[in-house]
């Protein structure tokens, strides 16, 4: 199975040089935990987590109307391609600690996939299992 067969393909994103408190309310709006920044064209320039606003804006004393996304996001964005196999997408995962994958065809973002989505598939479940399984015993670690 192919990623591009579950990902979410209809993406709320946000750009850069948008206000966080913009992002914050998409966040809560939609019920997610992270917003992929994308460009004007479509390109991802980084991914915006509810945590990433909690310690690089609010914890620092940023005001969320005066910062910008790009301020506050992280930028350096692991993802994966849409003919990427779904199980190898969830070992990638685990081992890189993330719950969410951007996913990327052309430069473009064209879709996301989260461990939940990995773990609907009865041929990721397993899997998906396993990563979340990793990102609890290193988060039990620190």
């Amino acid at each position: 199975m192919k990623l591009r067969e579950i990902m979410t393909a209809q993406v709320v994103r946000v750009r850069p040089e948008e206000p966080v408190g913009v992002a914050a309310r998409l966040l809560t709006q939609y019920n997610i935990g992270a917003l992929p920044v994308c460009g004007q064209d479509g390109t991802l320039r980084g991914l915006l987590t509810d945590r990433d606003i909690v310690t690089r804006c609010l914890a620092a004393g940023k005001d969320p109307k005066k910062t910008r996304v790009s301020e506050v996001m992280s930028s350096q964005v692991l993802y994966a391609r849409p003919d990427m196999e779904a199980n190898v997408a969830a070992h990638y995962m685990g081992r890189q600690q993330i719950r969410r994958l951007p996913v990327v065809e052309n430069g473009r973002l064209c879709g996301m996939v989260s461990l939940c989505d990995l773990s609907a598939q009865e041929e990721t479940a397993m899997e998906a299992g396993d990563a979340l399984a990793q990102i609890g015993q290193a988060l039990s670690s620190r």
